[in-house]
């Protein structure tokens, strides 16, 4: 599409032509995975140090699948519960040669996952110090998502609705303020359930999606990283051009002055 030709998606200055970010985790296998991927477009795939592997090369590794040259590995703690956990998982990832890149996740209930905000800017702002590229999941509050910002991450990553959920934007308002309070891009990441989903995120003005649940929990994933792709064009496109402010009541379509009596 031409409109996407130089509508670059630009995190710590890492340039993505796609703004639709996937993660690798829940398929059935690493082809099914490498197949999504391919489907959905995507420039950047995120993936769960501590749960596939993308270390040991002596074991089956997805990388044998997915080509570092042609897509940004993005490494993140999912499964992390302090600080210190996702600061050690992040130097694990860099230290096997993957990447500077971290995509920062600190759980604070294993029953909503939702993040421990406190420990999320802990540990953001030792991995900065260290020379990270830090992309951190957060929840949708303005004042954390600033403070990430302060702390020199390269974006901010508000949830939409709980990991996995398929609940859409909750709160779309927050989103909302958020994008008015950083000048680092906005990425919407978790609860995207279906193409919709995606399309209203990015008509908001928000500058990408993350999933995964979304894409590799559908009854065709393959069919649906290609939906989520358009969704994602779409949206962004619509965003750009501009939509009629809404109205209370009817606009006549054609024009009603010189009408014939």
């Amino acid at each position: 599409m031409t409109f996407m030709k130089d509508d670059f998606l630009t995190i710590g200055g890492v340039q993505l032509k796609s703004r639709l970010i996937v993660g690798t985790g829940k398929y059935k296998d690493f082809e099914q995975t490498r197949m999504a991927i391919e489907a959905a477009g995507a420039d950047m795939v995120t993936v769960a140090v501590r749960r596939v592997n993308i270390i040991d090369r002596d074991k089956e590794n997805l990388l044998d699948y997915i080509d570092p040259k042609k897509y940004k590995i993005l490494p993140n703690t999912a499964g992390c519960y302090t600080a210190d956990e996702a600061v050690r998982t992040a130097r694990l990832a860099r230290a096997a040669g993957i990447t500077h890149l971290v995509k920062l996740e600190v759980i604070g209930d294993a029953k909503t996952l939702f993040p421990d905000t406190a420990g999320l800017i802990e540990a953001a702002k030792i991995l900065v110090k260290e020379g990270f590229v830090v992309l951190p999941y957060t929840n949708d509050d303005p004042i954390v998502a600033k403070k990430l910002e302060d702390a020199g991450c390269a974006c901010v990553m508000p949830l939409a609705a709980p990991i996995g959920s398929g609940l859409g934007i909750r709160n779309p308002y927050n989103i909302q303020i958020i994008r008015g309070t950083v000048k680092v891009p906005v990425i919407v990441d978790a609860g995207v359930g279906t193409a919709s989903d995606a399309a209203i995120a990015m008509e908001m003005g928000c500058d990408g999606v993350l999933m995964n649940t979304g894409i590799a929990g559908a009854k065709d994933p393959i069919a649906m990283a290609e939906a989520m792709k358009y969704a994602v064009w779409a949206g962004r496109l619509a965003y750009k051009a501009g939509r009629i402010p809404k109205k209370p009541y009817a606009t006549a379509s054609s024009p009603v002055e010189g009408m014939i009596e």
